[in-house]
């Protein structure tokens, strides 16, 4: 490093952001657009953070490989040759290294082109302006102003799993996969755990999917539960609801799950999905005053405040709702209010949900359930894909779009999506649902012409549909 980098790195930086993940890069674009000095430090040996290297990207551009074969198999012209060929786990994984590849490149683009400082180590705080980071060159002290944690999440690991034995799996080390496994068994049917549930079936593999409650993915509608419930079991996805782990049992061929209830399921592979942990081990967070809870997440306020008011933390170290759309908004605000001592932190109430199952998942606004739990008078739109000419013409005929909205004022209160594009189709929605002074309501898909035949004309059939219901 040259003396004029020593020098730039020795001053006192308005801004120090630990995790370049979407919130740390969010935070980070903000306030050098904004003229601040700001430093980036990163543990991993590129930028990116978990989002691009273990988790959104790699499981995303994974299923998106599956789930091309399986529409080239569907295909009445390719099908009958591409069945002909075998496709491996490895293979698809492959497939999605290039996607990654080319998102760090670009990302490594935006620290240069925006004159960031990126430093690669280990950062720890050692005052309360003042981090020492421990790269491959040696320790380095970093001076703040601001500080902003972005560190993320991990994968839960229970102590009494072996995380070692080549069969026991979470939902980092299962993309290092070697080979396709002729059955797994997925132990939690969170988001996670039903994403890779999708995954594997799709490409043959036995599935066992164990949730530890009643129900899939509860925090969504109850509808859309169902049918993701249905169309997993209609895939061959074995599900055993109300299930808890009471230990792991590892052999030289397989795992054995053995559950509180007697039962005992043995594998090729386990992956566990229960749950993740904030990456706050080893952050120096008790020399600042900083105590993270159980689970490693972090406290704040309503602008991202940790209880050291010039120290923020953002993204999935802080908790719900995790998501890597969410955690950018997040960094970008609390940078702002870092910045300049405001935030708009209304933005970020409306939030769509996107969940990578297949069919996928989006969802954004009330359920049923909450709705009547509110007293709410409401009626619900139902588009079923299967009418839509675009579907019929693609083959994705599997699906639906649901629009909840107030009987009176007809303001849409909610929207749910289950098919093919559902989480592109739900922005089209939430762009009318974000509109003020009663521009909000059904009457724009009513009144509005779609283009034919597209999935977007869903929205025209759903209103049609429950303004019907009114009469």
């Amino acid at each position: 490093m040259d003396r004029e980098s020593i020098l730039a790195f020795e001053r006192e930086h308005d801004l120090v952001v630990i995790g370049s993940g979407p919130a740390g890069e969010g935070a980070t674009m903000k306030a050098s657009k904004d003229g601040a000095s700001v430093v980036m430090v990163e543990r991993y040996r590129d930028v990116g953070g978990g989002c691009t290297h273990w988790a959104t990207i790699p499981s995303k551009a994974l299923r998106h490989q599956v789930t091309q074969v399986l529409e080239a198999r569907k295909n009445p012209v390719l099908g009958p040759y591409v069945a002909q060929v075998p496709v491996t786990f490895p293979q698809m994984l492959r497939a999605a290294d290039t996607v990654i590849a080319r998102q760090v490149a670009m990302r490594r683009d935006f620290y240069t082109r925006n004159h960031v400082k990126v430093v690669f180590g280990h950062a720890r705080f050692v005052g309360p302006h003042e981090i020492e980071v421990a790269t491959t060159a040696g320790a380095r002290r970093i001076r703040g102003k601001k500080f902003l944690i972005a560190v993320g999440s991990r994968p839960y690991r229970p102590a009494d799993v072996d995380f070692t034995h080549p069969r026991v799996r979470d939902s980092d080390t299962i993309l290092k996969l070697d080979s396709t496994p002729d059955s797994i068994t997925i132990y939690g049917a969170g988001v996670v755990g039903c994403e890779y549930a999708s995954i594997f079936r799709n490409l043959g593999v036995k599935v066992n999917l164990i949730n530890s409650r009643d129900k899939l993915l509860s925090f969504l509608d109850d509808e859309i539960v169902d049918a993701l419930a249905y169309h997993l079991r209609d895939q061959g996805v074995v599900i055993r609801h109300n299930e808890e782990a009471a230990r792991v049992e590892t052999t030289d061929d397989g795992v054995i799950l053995h559950l509180k209830s007697g039962k005992r399921i043995k594998t090729d592979v386990l992956l566990w999905a229960q749950g993740r942990t904030g990456n706050t081990h080893d952050l120096g967070l008790e020399s600042v005053g900083i105590e993270p809870d159980s689970r490693g997440q972090i406290k704040v306020d309503d602008h991202f405040r940790t209880t050291v008011p010039h120290i923020y933390a953002v993204g999935d170290v802080i908790g719900y709702p995790s998501l890597a759309s969410a955690s950018y908004d997040q960094g970008r605000f609390a940078s702002h209010h870092a910045m300049h001592g405001e935030s708009e932190t209304r933005l970020v109430e409306q939030m769509p949900t996107g969940i990578y199952t297949s069919p996928e998942i989006s969802s954004l606004g009330k359920s049923e359930k909450e709705l009547t739990a509110a007293g709410i008078p409401y009626e619900v739109g139902h588009s079923l894909f299967r009418s839509l000419a675009r579907a019929q013409i693609t083959g994705n005929t599997v699906g639906m779009l649901k629009l909840l909205f107030h009987r009176e004022t007809l303001e849409i209160l909610g929207i749910h999506c289950f098919g093919d594009q559902a989480a592109e189709i739900v922005h089209i929605g939430q762009a009318i649902m974000s509109q003020p002074n009663g521009a909000n309501t059904l009457r724009y898909f009513i009144n509005t012409t779609f283009n034919y035949p597209t999935m977007a004309e869903a929205y025209r059939v759903a209103a049609l549909n429950g303004i019907n219901r009114l009469f």
